[in-house]
């Protein structure tokens, strides 16, 4: 069967949530990962975005708070990045398994792969989840099992656009500066509807996430974690594509 045609560009997102709107369900693919062998069109994406966003909530996430996410070339933490923004919430792909913030800025939940949930010893009243496999320890949530089984519900959420939507290196990015910095990607890199968009930079860098994984939803492009033999059309930093963007230059 043809895939139906990429999503066309949302006229005027104020907010993240924008870009996952029910009309941009459409079969055309939205996020590869290639090393992993998994795919998703924008149906199943923008679905599960609502389904990863109710599961945040489940573990006690709310606007202005703080969900922390491995920077895997994984779906999980694109679609949790996309599922915190539609509460309102910031996502930071640091991670602290210690816990030594304050509590006042700990993040309430962090997501992880499950080889790494030995890692973390996190303060009261913040939650853990892993990806990958089911957690040895009963208090850690199995993020596949609950985004399976959760209602893909809009979330009752009023989000503006000067609200928190990334924390990287010790600065607060607003969904608005994010929208902005993805648009100037999407001028930069040429990104067309359709096209593969191959973050080839750290997901800590907050211009990596603009441009790797703002961008190409805005425009109905495919947000493409590669393997070793990716070519893809546009790379996010240095690759062998013929159009590249720095996430530098970006935010």
């Amino acid at each position: 069967m043809t895939p139906d045609a990429p999503p066309s560009r949302p006229a005027d997102p104020t907010v993240l949530g924008d870009l996952v709107a029910r009309d941009r369900r459409t079969s055309a693919p939205a996020l590869r990962a290639r090393d992993a062998g998994r795919s998703y069109s924008y149906y199943d994406f923008v679905t599960t975005t609502y389904k990863a966003g109710n599961v945040l909530r489940y573990l006690g996430v709310r606007g202005g708070e703080t969900v922390a996410v491995a920077p895997d070339p994984l779906p999980e933490p694109v679609l949790a990045f996309y599922g915190a923004a539609q509460l309102g919430a910031a996502t930071t792909f640091h991670l602290d398994p210690t816990g030594s913030a304050a509590p006042a800025d700990a993040p309430r939940a962090t997501l992880v792969g499950v080889d790494r949930e030995g890692e973390f010893d996190l303060p009261p009243g913040c939650k853990l989840a892993v990806y990958g496999g089911s957690p040895e320890r009963p208090e850690t949530t199995h993020w596949e099992q609950e985004v399976w089984s959760e209602n893909p519900a809009v979330h009752p959420a009023t989000v503006a656009a000067d609200d928190a939507a990334l924390r990287a290196d010790g600065r607060t990015y607003s969904h608005a500066e994010l929208l902005d910095a993805a648009a100037t990607a999407v001028e930069s890199g040429e990104m067309m509807a359709g096209e593969e968009v191959v973050v080839r930079d750290s997901l800590e860098r907050p211009g990596a996430v603009a441009a790797g994984l703002v961008a190409p939803v805005l425009v109905g492009a495919v947000v493409t974690f590669p393997d070793s033999d990716t070519v893809g059309d546009v790379a996010v930093g240095d690759g062998p594509e013929g159009r590249s963007v720095s996430p530098a230059d970006v935010l």
